[in-house]
C-alpha cells in the first residue's frame, strides 16, 4: 500500500510540474493571457470552496458572496481611495473574511441543508447591498478600475506582468491549501467531515474549527474576487448572484470535489466552456453545461479527477 501511494504521489507531482510549466509558457504559445487569468481566479475560487465542501462537509450556497464583496471593496479602494493594488487586495480579503465571520457564526449553529439555506439567504442580503449601496454603481457596476503599480514599481498595466503575478498567487494559494489539509489542523477538518459527532465525542471543539475553516474559505474565496476585478478591471452584481454561487459548486463537483487538482480543472473546464461556447450557442451555453454536469454526476461521481484517481489506483493494484 505504501509503495502504491508513493507512486500515485510522485505521479502526481510530474503531472503538476507539467502544468505549472504550461502555465509558465502560456503567454508564449499563443494562449490569450486575459482568459487563463480569469481561470486561475476562479480556480482559486473552487480551491476556496472545496476547502469547505471537500475537506470540512460544509456545503455553502452562498459563496459568491464573498467573491463580489471583495470585488468591490477592492474595485472601490484602488479606483476611488487611491490604494495601492496589494492593499486593495489585501482590503478585499479582510472584508470578505469579516463577512464571513459574520455569516459563519450565525450559519455553523445548523448542519446540512439548513447550513446551506442560511448561507444563500445571508448572501441574498448581501447581493441586495451592493444593488443599493451608492458606491457600487448600482447595476452598471464599478467601471475603470485600475491595476496600478503592485508594490509602487511592477506595472500592473502589462497583461504580462499582471499574469506572473496572478500565477504566483495561485501556486502560494494551492500551496497553502495543500498544506493545510495535511496539517493537524487539516486532519481534524477531515474527522468532521467523516464522523462529526465522534470528533465532538473525543474532546474538539467542532464550532471552532468550523468557523476557522468558513471563514479562511470566504477570504480566499475574496482574493479570487479582489484579482478578477484588477485583471478584468470592473466588478459588477454578477460576481455576488446567486448563480455564480451555483457555478462553483459546479465547478467542484466536475473537477471532483476532495481532491486537489480537481477544482483547478474544473474552474478551467466551466470558464473554457463559457468562453468558447458562448458566441457559438449564445444562451444555450447553459443547458449544454448543465447537460454536461448530469453526465459527470451519472457517470463520474467522484469528477474528473477523482475518477482518474481511482482507475491509477486500480490499474496499479492489478499490476501488483
Amino acid at each position: 500500500m505504501d509503495a502504491l501511494q508513493d507512486t500515485l504521489q510522485r505521479r502526481a507531482r510530474w503531472a503538476w510540474l507539467a502544468g505549472l510549466a504550461l502555465l509558465l509558457a502560456a503567454p508564449f504559445i499563443g494562449l490569450y493571457p486575459i482568459f487563463i487569468m480569469k481561470a486561475l481566479c476562479f480556480a482559486i475560487f473552487a480551491c476556496a470552496f472545496n476547502l469547505l465542501l471537500g475537506y470540512t462537509g460544509l456545503l455553502s450556497f452562498g459563496h459568491a458572496a464573498y467573491l463580489g464583496a471583495a470585488a468591490y471593496f477592492t474595485g472601490w479602494l484602488v479606483k476611488d481611495a487611491g490604494f495601492s493594488p496589494e492593499l486593495g487586495v489585501l482590503a478585499g480579503m479582510l472584508g470578505a473574511g469579516a463577512i464571513g465571520l459574520v455569516v459563519g457564526l450565525i450559519a455553523i449553529r445548523r448542519q446540512g441543508i439548513y447550513f446551506a439555506m442560511i448561507t444563500l439567504a445571508m448572501a441574498q442580503m448581501v447581493y441586495f447591498v451592493w444593488l443599493q449601496a451608492p458606491f457600487t454603481g448600482g447595476e452598471d457596476g464599478l467601471q475603470g478600475v485600475p491595476r496600478g503599480h503592485l508594490f509602487g514599481f511592477i506595472p500592473l498595466a502589462s497583461d504580462l506582468a499582471m499574469y506572473y503575478v496572478v500565477l504566483a498567487i495561485f501556486v502560494a494559494v494551492f500551496l497553502a491549501i495543500v498544506r493545510i489539509v495535511h496539517s493537524p489542523y487539516g486532519q481534524v477538518l477531515k474527522a468532521i467531515r467523516e464522523n462529526e459527532p465522534r470528533a465532538i465525542s473525543l474532546g474538539y471543539d467542532v464550532g471552532r474549527y468550523k468557523l476557522l475553516a468558513f471563514v479562511l474559505s470566504t477570504m480566499l474565496a475574496g482574493l479570487a474576487g479582489s484579482l478578477k476585478t484588477l485583471v478584468l478591471g470592473f466588478a459588477t452584481l454578477s460576481d455576488a448572484h446567486w448563480s455564480l454561487s451555483g457555478e462553483v459548486v459546479l465547478m467542484a463537483l466536475l473537477g471532483g470535489m476532495g481532491t486537489f487538482a480537481g477544482p483547478v480543472v474544473g474552474a478551467f473546464t466551466i470558464i473554457g466552456l463559457q468562453n468558447y461556447l458562448a458566441d457559438r450557442v449564445g444562451a444555450w451555453v447553459t443547458v449544454i453545461i448543465g447537460a454536461i454536469f448530469v453526465v459527470c454526476v451519472v457517470g463520474f461521481r467522484s469528477g474528473f479527477v477523482g475518477e482518474l484517481l481511482a482507475w491509477q489506483k486500480r490499474r496499479l493494484t492489478k499490476k501488483d
